[in-house]
């Protein structure tokens, strides 16, 4: 583990009027505020997604090759069955700690969907992280790039009725098109000495809420091959003057999400993926902040988890805070929970590792829709 001081001074939260309803039962502005409420996804009816070249330029070599050969197929029992036991013991983890946990409907994903355009078969509801991003008051649905998730969020649609009917305010971005326009045709994934380029055009905005990180009146996104800077633009002007997105520069070859890559933990500390980010060139707005320099995760033999994973070795960097200080982390990446403690939390140990067959980890299997706190400034 290696912290870097980035030079300035301390950071202090300052606290900023809000206009927000006190009376919504979502209320989340950052990443570490008290934990009170969550969704958590489900993987009944999970389905192997679509070979769509969107969908397989992102996902490692092997995993893309099982996935090829088996798309729009049931996920095998093997793989459900474990991942659900640890999920299981996951949502006990989090309502004994006295966190509501909201569910999404079991869907059916092999059913076939259209457009005038294409059809595709499903995904799973694994990782509402992806598709819905928490603002304040505010629950958007985003407008993701992978066709075979364009219905994903209608498996939450009871929960966010509810959530609307009590005073939450509910927004779903422009739906896309999906067309060939928004692909770049014989695209490659360059290489390390090659120039950044992406899977997507700007045909449209398209982007995934996993490429957010909130904290507070700052918003910071990673662009990648399912974010486009239109998607990144349209939710600049969406949230308006009251907010300020900044852009972490990646230097992963294939980026999808910005939470195993660029992670807050607490006021003016962040956590960084050694691999794909270079400290000096963080926004000036985090010049003050502790940046935490990840330890290289713990090696995974299991030769199943490794052949079907769709993340990268980085997901040990996928965790939840509780709160300022606790923060859920997996139990297998010991590396991490030494790291987290020298650097002050506590944090709990969990098993996840076989969700990463469905998208991910903590971070990713859950969205935070009420923490116990105000909008607030944290960046200089």
């Amino acid at each position: 583990m290696a912290v870097v001081q980035r030079p300035g001074v301390t950071t202090a939260a300052a606290t900023v009027p809000s206009t927000e309803s006190s009376t919504s039962p979502v209320s989340s502005h950052n990443e570490w505020d008290p934990l009170e409420e969550i969704i958590v996804g489900r993987l009944e009816g999970a389905t192997i997604p679509s070979n769509h070249p969107v969908v397989t330029c992102n996902i490692p070599r092997w995993a893309a090759r099982v996935q090829g050969r088996a798309a729009g197929l049931r996920y095998p029992r093997v793989l459900v069955e474990r991942a659900q036991r640890e999920l299981d013991q996951f949502i006990a983890l989090l309502q004994s700690l006295s966190i509501t946990v909201r569910r999404p409907d079991a869907v059916d994903h092999r059913q076939r969907f259209g457009t005038p355009d294409w059809s595709s078969r499903g995904f799973c509801n694994s990782c509402p992280r992806d598709s819905m991003l928490v603002v304040g008051d505010e629950i958007i649905e985003t407008p993701m790039a992978w066709p075979c998730r364009y219905f994903e969020t209608h498996s939450y649609r009871a929960i966010l009725k509810d959530y609307f009917r009590r005073g939450a305010r509910w927004t779903a971005a422009p739906k896309p098109q999906l067309t060939d326009d928004l692909f770049e045709a014989d695209f490659s994934v360059p290489a390390a000495d090659e120039p950044m380029r992406y899977i997507l055009t700007e045909f449209e905005p398209v982007f995934d809420a996993a490429d957010f990180m909130r904290a507070g009146r700052d918003l910071f996104v990673t662009r990648s091959n399912v974010t486009n800077a239109m998607g990144i633009e349209w939710l600049r002007r969406h949230l308006g003057s009251g907010y300020r997105i900044h852009e972490i520069e990646s230097r992963c070859r294939t980026p999808m999400h910005i939470d195993t890559t660029f992670v807050l933990l607490a006021p003016g500390k962040a956590l960084v993926n050694p691999e794909y980010v270079d400290v000096d060139r963080l926004p000036d707005v985090l010049s003050s902040w502790d940046i935490l320099v990840a330890p290289e995760p713990d090696p995974i033999d299991d030769r199943l988890l490794r052949i079907t994973s769709m993340c990268g070795k980085w997901l040990s960097m996928n965790v939840l805070m509780v709160d300022e200080k606790r923060v859920i982390a997996e139990r297998h990446h010991t590396g991490m929970l030494r790291a987290l403690e020298r650097w002050g939390f506590e944090p709990i140990p969990c098993d996840l590792l076989h969700y990463a067959a469905f998208g991910g980890s903590f971070h990713c299997a859950t969205l935070d829709v009420r923490r116990r706190g105000t909008l607030e400034s944290y960046v200089d």
